[in-house]
Order: structure tokens, then sequence, then C-alpha cells
């Protein structure tokens, strides 16, 4: 079989100096493009050392990890399995941890993730899988541990480690005071990282308050580790982790002791990286027009200065001389930002007829547009673009939206029951079989297994008819209200399918049949469940394929945030300003998704309501352009264009 070499070779371990490294980093990091090159990289070199050892008629032995983040690492294992004739038959395993107390079959336990994903799908021998043993009596526990840490030293140990983090800097499950000498043991998890696994037990409450984990110790003695991160929710931690000092309140700086481990990040991962985040303070920059916005907005806030007052000396004090001498004074650079950003604001998000376009967002003609708006989940419309949307529906264009997915999952078994014990007492007299079935259908579930077509569909149909609420509202006819249902969510469970060309097709089909100017798509990239990502990437795919068509040379595409982060202030190309009143009308299209207030399911590390979350960040983004020394707006929305 083949293996791309060049993959291989990016995740090469060069010693410091070597490499794009700063200062500042004490960990080789690798930036990829997207996670899906990234996790390709990483299963072409997994399986470039398999190939080795097979040549030399050893034992492979792989450390593996579980989480969103290695899926595609493991997809593409068993594409090169099945496509290319990898096997695995050489091939041994020890995973790094699992749930206390939790049984082999439960969805959620880390024997059954990696089954589904990887060992059902390869050649891998059964004798030849570990995972450490989560429903082990707790008087074996200790031995058990004891037993897992002996064998992997026994077969010479780990050749190659792959890890996850966690947004505490866990790698397996050492958490936070985690001792660099530590081993194979069972240890109590950080209350952020049951948080985090909330969406997949479906509650808090039952989320396992231990686990077992592989310990520091046990990690650092693979002879090679290759960690990967993926998204903007883990840049915080990544900065740490490749910056900071070794500490066991960040165990993944224990890796800094390691002299044979590679970070693969994706853009998102790597952006609170100094050499990222401020180029400027690490050397000389190529001061292209988005390093320039970066790092004039950072130099106000630097020095709290509105953009016309900044001087020289700011420029020159703070590593932006270079910027400095090129654009001749502050003044000239201060001018050309001061439009960049007022240009920026428009009350017009479709255009605005019969008038000057040049220094607009937006293209004035034709004066009506068609739009479709693509929400991942039936209620990131009015919850990232609300204000946007309204003022599109009341300037006259067409207004479309497309609900990606049903969001079935996100409404909780409480929630569907009172909406049955409702219909229920309207029809006491009558009662309805199938609503009765439903009711002791909720009554029995259970969060280890996939919710039945039946649920699914009930609590769908709760979540399209919270969307008509909102879209009615707002104006919109119901016939230009689309509920797509990818295929790729409708699983009944946390965890999706690969995005496959029926979701792509559904996708280009409605983009076809509308022929639309604008698009609208969320460009959130930490959605904590990856929804959004996976809806985004489908949208791209589909721009991709209908390229050539003609009506898309007229159709631009915007990227919308607000549901987990804004764009940054230099990223803004379209502002859209909201007056008070406007405010309140966004509110109470996001009031009309009741299943979605109160007690929201999945809303990641923020605690807030999406609808106090929507207003806190558009108030936030109207006060960054105002100390900027733009006009006073209520509340902003923002857009960054996308060029497919």
């Amino acid at each position: 079989m083949m293996i791309d070499q060049a993959k291989v070779s990016l995740l090469d371990y060069k010693t410091p100096g070597s490499f794009e490294e700063t200062r500042y980093e004490k960990l080789h990091n690798v930036i990829v493009g997207s996670s899906v090159e990234g996790s390709t990289a990483i299963a072409h070199c997994i399986a470039n050392l398999i190939l080795q050892k097979q040549k030399k008629n050893q034992h492979c032995i792989l450390g593996l990890a579980t989480g969103s983040s290695p899926l595609s690492v493991y997809r593409e294992l068993v594409r090169l399995h099945k496509q290319d004739g990898l096997s695995f038959n050489n091939v041994i395993t020890f995973n790094l941890d699992e749930y206390y107390p939790i049984q082999k079959k439960d969805v959620q336990s880390y024997f059954n993730f990696m089954h589904k994903n990887l060992f059902d799908l390869v050649d891998i021998k059964s004798e030849n899988i570990n995972i450490p043993n989560g429903n082990v009596k707790a008087e074996e526990l200790r031995d058990s541990c004891i037993a897992y840490e002996r064998k992997i030293k026994e077969l010479g140990g780990i050749d190659l480690q792959i890890l996850g983090i966690g947004r505490t800097g866990h790698i397996g499950f050492n958490e936070p005071g985690s001792h660099l000498n530590s081993q194979t043991r069972t240890i109590t998890l950080d209350h952020l990282t049951r948080f985090d696994a909330i969406s997949t037990f479906q509650g808090i409450e039952n989320v396992p308050r231990k686990a077992v984990t592989m310990g520091i110790q046990s990690i650092l003695s693979a002879k090679k580790i290759i960690l990967m991160a993926w998204g903007t929710n883990k840049s915080e931690i990544i900065q740490k982790a490749v910056e900071g000092q070794i500490s066991d309140k960040i165990p993944t700086t224990y890796l800094q002791y390691h002299k044979n481990t590679t970070l693969i990040l994706d853009e998102q991962a790597a952006s609170e990286l100094t050499r990222i985040k401020t180029p400027w303070l690490v050397g000389s920059c190529d001061w292209k027009d988005a390093i320039s916005s970066k790092a004039i907005i950072w130099l106000c806030e630097k020095k709290n200065k509105s953009i016309l007052k900044l001087t020289d000396e700011d420029y020159n004090q703070n590593g932006m001389s270079d910027l400095l001498a090129l654009n001749g004074s502050s003044y000239d650079i201060n001018i050309q930002m001061f439009n960049r950003l007022q240009h920026s604001i428009t009350g017009w998000p479709g255009g605005k007829p019969n008038s000057d376009d040049n220094h607009r967002p937006e293209r004035k003609s034709p004066d009506k547009k068609r739009v479709i708006i693509f929400s991942p989940h039936p209620d990131d419309d009015v919850i990232s673009m609300g204000g946007t949307f309204d003022r599109l529906v009341s300037q006259g264009h067409e207004v479309h939206i497309s609900y990606q997915t049903s969001g079935n999952i996100a409404v909780s078994d409480q929630e569907a029951l009172k909406y049955l014990e409702v219909n229920s007492d309207l029809n006491k007299e009558n009662p309805n079989p199938e609503i009765e079935s439903l009711k002791k259908l909720l009554k029995n579930s259970y969060p280890e297994k996939p919710a039945s077509r039946d649920i699914c569909n009930l609590k769908g149909s709760i979540r399209k008819g919270e969307s008509f609420g909102a879209t009615r509202y707002f104006g919109i006819p119901d016939n230009q209200v689309h509920f797509m249902n990818l295929p790729f969510y409708e699983t009944g469970t946390i965890a999706k399918n690969p995005i496959s060309d029926k979701d792509i097709i559904k996708t280009m089909e409605l983009i076809e049949l509308i022929k639309p100017h604008q698009i609208y798509a969320a460009g959130d990239l930490a959605d904590p469940h990856g929804t959004h990502r996976v809806c985004l990437d489908i949208v791209f795919e589909s721009l991709k394929r209908l390229k050539s068509k003609s009506f898309m040379k007229d159709c631009w595409v915007w990227l919308y945030r607000g549901a987990w982060h804004e764009w940054e202030i230099h990223e803004i190309e379209m502002a859209v300003p909201m007056s008070p009143d406007q405010v309140l009308r966004k509110r109470n299209a996001i009031f009309y998704h009741q299943s979605q207030k109160d007690g929201v399911m999945f809303q990641g590390n923020d605690h807030r309501e999406f609808w106090i979350r929507a207003e806190e960040r558009n108030a936030d983004t109207a006060k960054k352009y105002k100390s900027l020394g733009m006009a006073d707006y209520a509340a902003m929305e923002a857009f960054k264009r996308y060029f497919y």
C-alpha cells in the first residue's frame, strides 16, 4: 500500500531551532489548515509505523485516545484498511483511560467507542486490544491497574502514543494535581471534565465521578507522542501548555520533558499562540492587510486609545515600527484603519438600493435579493443573526431559512413529556394510543441507549413548531422555511455519522432551487459537539461543487457567529447595528424556542442562556467599535465574507 510520506514527515520531531518556533514555545507544534488535514497526517504516520514493524516481523504497540478529536484519525485508518489493504494483524493497542464504574456495553464507555469507531472495522486481533477495565470490582481495581501497567512494560513499551487534551489541560484523565511519577490508577474527575461530558451522558448526574487512567509516567514512557487539538475551545489551554512553565496544574506541560513529542493543531486551536496572535512581538512581519488590522486593533486595546489617537511612539514601542516605516506616519495608518472599520458598518445587510456601494460591504444590485440563512440547529438563525434576519425581511428581500438539522437531541425527555401531557389532557375522553405509547417510552428511556425513531420525531416536531413561531414573528412565509433534517445528524445519539453525499446533495438542491444572491452560514468552530463545524463543511463542499453554475457568480457568502464566540473586530467585514427596539425583537424571536430556554442541554462552557449570551456579545461588539472611535450603537451583529 502507498503511504503519503509528506504527511508522515510533517510529524517528525525536530530539535529546537529547526522548526517554526519562538522563544515563547516549549513544545514542538505543527499548525495545519484543518482538523481533517491533521487527522489524515496522523493516520498516515500510524500506518507507516505499522508497516515498518511488519517488515521487521514485530508488533506495533499503539497508545490510543478517545473523544471527538481522534475520530477523523480512526476514520482514515479504517479507510486505509478497507481501500488500501492496511493490516492491523501485528498491532497491539492500549487505551489511555475508561470511566469508572461503567459497563463495556454502555454507549458512553470508551470500550464501546473504540470498537464502534475502529476495532470492529479493521482486522486487529481481539486479544491484542487492551482497555482499562471500568467494570472491575472496587477491591480488585488496584491490582487491575498494576496488571495493565505491567503488560505495557512486558511488551517493551508503547511505540506511539496518541493524545487529545482536555480544557483542564488533562492528558488521559490525568487531572490537575497529577504527579509526574503517576502510573495507571483511578482518579476523581475534575468538575470541568465532568461538565464537558454532560452532552454524552445527558445530564451531569449521569457522568461518573471517577475514571481509570494511564499515568503521566506511563505516557512519557512512550517512544513517540502525538497530541492533537482542534477548534477555538482548545486554544487557551494549548497556549498555556506550549508556552507555560511545567506545572501539575496543567498536566500537558509535563510533555515538555519528553524528547519526541509533536502537537498537531488546526488554525483555531493555535490561535492563542504568541506567534499567531501577536506575531509582531516575535519577529519581523509580512504586513498584509489582515495582520495590519489585527495589530492596530490590538494596539488600541493595549493603549486604551481610539484609532485616531495612536501616535508614532505607540507603534515604535510595541513592535510595530516596520508597519510605521512602510506607511510613513501613524496619521496615515490610522486614517486607513478608521475608514476600513467605518465602511464595515451598514444598516443595509442586503445592500442599499440606488446608492454608491464602493465603500459598502454589500452590493446595491439587485435591489431585492434572494437570501438563504443556513442554521445548523433550529434556533441559531435568531440567536446569532436575529437582528440582521429581521432587517433583511423588513427591507424587502426574499429570505429563506434552512434548518440543517432537526435539533431533536437537544430537547430533554422532560420537555417532550410536557407536550405529551398537554395532548393527553386535551383528549381525556378519547386517549390517543400513540401518545400514551410515547409517554411510556420517555418514562423508560436510558441515557446509555439511542433514542427511538418515534421519540426523535416527536422532539424534532417540537423544535419545528418553535422555529415556525420565530419565523412567522419576523414575517417569513412558511413555504420559505426549509427543514432539511440532514442524514448525518439523525442517529438518535450524541455521536453523529460522517458527512455523506446525501447531506451535500440535499444542500446543493436547495441552493440550486433558490439561486440565492446571498448565503449566510454559521462560522462557529467551537461548537461543543461539532454540529456547527459539520454543517459548515457541508455548505462549503456544496459551494465548491456548484461553483461553475452561472447563478453562483452573483452569490456572496457571509459567515456569522454568536452562539459560542464572536468574530474578532479585525476579522469583521460587515457589522449590522441594532437599535434597542431591534434588540428586543431579536430577544422575542429567541424566546419562541422554549425547549432551549432555562435548561439548555448543550450550552458548552458558557452557563448563560442563549438570549443573554447573544445580547451581551452584540452589545460588546458595539462597545468595541465605539472604543475605537466609531458611532455609539446599542448592539451589533458581525459577519465575515467567505470566498469560495
